[in-house]
C-alpha cells in the first residue's frame, strides 16, 4: 500500500509551531487542491489545535515524506521548523495512526472525542473536493468505525480530565438542567475561554464574559456569541448569576466573603454555584460556609481530574485492540484488492467459453433438456471454479500474505490467459 503520511503534532512540536503550521477550513480545501494537483492521487488533511498532518497517496513512487513537509512548509510556515518536528508513516503505519487519532488515544487530553467530529468533518472536506478516492473513501469507513467503538465499546472518552469540563459537569450535577440558568465566567485566559465553551456546549441559558482587559473579553463574546460586563462594575451585578466560574492569574483574591454574601441577599435564597479554579485563588475559601453557596477550588476539582483521568489510561489497551482487529480488517480487504478483480474475470472466462458451447450444441437436445443442460453445464463450472477461487480469497484475507496472492493470481492469469489481449484471444479460439 503506497500511502504516506506526516504529521506534526503535540508530541513532536511546541506550541509556536503547531500554531503556525494551523490549518483554518478555507485553508485545508486549498491546500488539499493543491497536494491533489502536485503530489497526490488521493489526500486528506486534518489540522486542530495541537495537530496538522497530511495523508495521501502518491501520484509517484519517488516521492517522499520530506517532498510533502517541503509542500507544507513553502505554502504555511514562515518560521523555521526542523525536520524532527515531524512525524513520518508509511502503508500501515500510517493507517494505525490515524486510528490512533481518531480513537483519541493519540490525544493530548486521552479520549478527547472532539477529534473524532473533526476528522469526519474533514473526510467530507476531501470527498468534496473530490480529493478522496476509493481508497480513501474506505479508510473513511474503517476509520469511522474505530471511532465509534472506541467511544460505545470502551470507556476511553468518560469523565472529565481538564479542570474547565470538570467544573462544568460538577456544576451539572447540581443542576438538573442549565437551559433555565445564568452563568458568569470571569477571566478570558485559555481555561475561563474552555470553562465557557463548555457552559455553551451544554445549552446554558446566559452567559457572561468579564476580564480586566475588555477588548479581550468583547472578541471571546463575539466568538461564543454572549454579553460582557465591564470588569470594574461586575461584582454589583452579582446577585444576577447562579453560576460564577473564576479563572484569571490575578494576584490577591477578586471575590471576597462579603462580596458573595451581599449577592446572597439580593438572591433571596437562590443557591450559587461557586467553582474557582484560578491558582492562585479567585475566591475567599470561606464562601463556603455561606447558606445557599456551593464552593470548589482547583485542588477538590484535580481530584476528579484525576481520577477520571486513570480510569481512561485503564482503557487503552481495549481501544488499542479495537485497532488492532480494524487494522486487519483494512489489510484483509486491502490485500484483497487485486483478487476479487481476478475472480470475477475467471468466472467470466469460464462462463463465456460454457455459454458459447451450449449456443453451438443445444439444438442436438429434445426442447425439453435444453433447460438441464444450461443447469447442469453451469452446476459443472462452479465446481471446477470453487476450490481455486476459495484459495484465492484465503490467500488474499491472510495478513502480510500479498506477495502469495500476488504469485497466484499471475499463476492464474497465465494459465488461462485471461490477462491476454482480446486479439489474441480470439486467433487461439480460431
Amino acid at each position: 500500500m503506497n500511502l504516506l503520511a506526516i504529521a506534526i503534532n503535540h508530541h513532536t512540536a511546541p506550541v509556536e509551531v503547531r500554531e503556525a503550521l494551523h490549518l483554518n477550513d478555507d485553508e485545508i480545501r486549498s491546500l488539499t487542491l493543491k497536494a491533489k494537483e502536485n503530489l497526490f492521487s488521493e489526500c486528506l488533511i486534518i489540522s486542530t489545535c495541537n495537530r496538522t498532518e497530511i495523508y495521501g497517496i502518491p501520484k509517484s513512487v519517488k516521492t517522499l515524506h520530506t517532498d510533502v513537509q517541503n509542500f507544507l512548509l513553502k505554502e504555511k510556515s514562515d518560521i523555521k521548523i526542523s525536520e524532527e518536528n515531524f512525524q513520518n508513516f508509511s502503508s500501515s503505519k500510517a493507517v494505525q495512526h490515524l486510528f490512533e487519532v481518531i480513537a483519541g488515544i493519540n490525544s493530548q487530553i486521552v479520549g478527547d472525542n472532539q477529534i473524532f467530529k473533526q476528522i469526519k468533518s474533514l473526510f467530507q472536506i476531501a470527498d468534496d473536493l473530490q480529493a478522496s478516492g476509493f481508497l480513501m473513501r474506505n479508510l473513511f469507513a474503517f476509520s469511522t468505525r474505530v471511532g465509534k467503538r472506541a467511544i460505545s465499546e470502551t470507556g476511553i472518552s468518560e469523565g472529565a480530565v481538564t479542570i474547565s469540563f470538570a467544573s462544568v459537569q460538577l456544576i451539572e450535577k447540581i443542576f438538573s438542567s442549565l437551559g433555565k440558568k445564568s452563568a458568569l465566567v470571569i477571566g478570558a485566559g485559555e481555561t475561563g475561554e474552555i470553562a465557557a465553551k463548555h457552559l455553551r456546549d451544554r445549552g446554558i441559558g446566559r452567559l457572561t464574559i468579564t476580564n480586566r482587559t475588555q477588548e479581550k473579553a468583547e472578541k471571546l463574546a463575539e466568538t461564543l456569541k454572549c454579553s460582557t460586563i465591564n470588569f470594574n462594575e461586575f461584582k454589583k451585578q452579582l446577585y444576577l448569576f447562579d453560576i460564577i466560574i473564576s479563572a484569571t492569574s490575578y494576584e490577591g483574591l477578586i471575590l471576597t466573603k462579603e462580596d458573595i454574601q451581599s449577592s446572597m441577599k439580593e438572591r433571596k435564597g437562590a443557591t450559587v454555584v461557586l467553582m474557582d479554579i484560578a491558582v492562585p485563588r479567585d475566591i475567599d475559601p470561606e464562601s463556603k460556609n455561606i447558606d445557599h453557596v456551593f464552593y470548589k477550588d482547583i485542588d477538590s476539582l484535580n481530584i476528579i481530574v484525576d481520577q477520571n483521568l486513570k480510569k481512561r489510561n485503564s482503557e487503552i489497551p481495549k481501544v488499542r485492540q479495537i485497532i488492532k482487529e480494524e487494522l486487519e480488517g483494512f489489510s484483509n480487504w486491502y490485500n484483497s484488492l487485486d483478487a476479487a478483480p481476478t475472480i470475477r474475470t475467471l468466472r467470466e472466462h469460464f462462463e463465456n467459453i460454457r455459454a458459447e458451447e451450449v449456443k453451438k450444441n443445444k439444438n442436438k437436445f429434445l426442447e425439453g433438456d435444453q433447460e438441464k443442460l444450461e443447469i447442469i453445464t453451469k452446476r459443472i463450472i462452479n465446481k471446477l471454479l470453487h476450490h481455486p477461487t476459495t484459495e484465492l480469497r484465503k490467500a488474499a484475507e491472510q495478513e502480510n500474505n500479498s506477495i502469495i496472492t500476488k504469485t497466484k493470481i499471475g499463476i492464474l492469469k497465465e494459465m488461462f490467459g485471461i490477462d491476454k489481449p482480446n486479439t489474441e484471444k480470439k486467433e487461439n479460439n480460431e
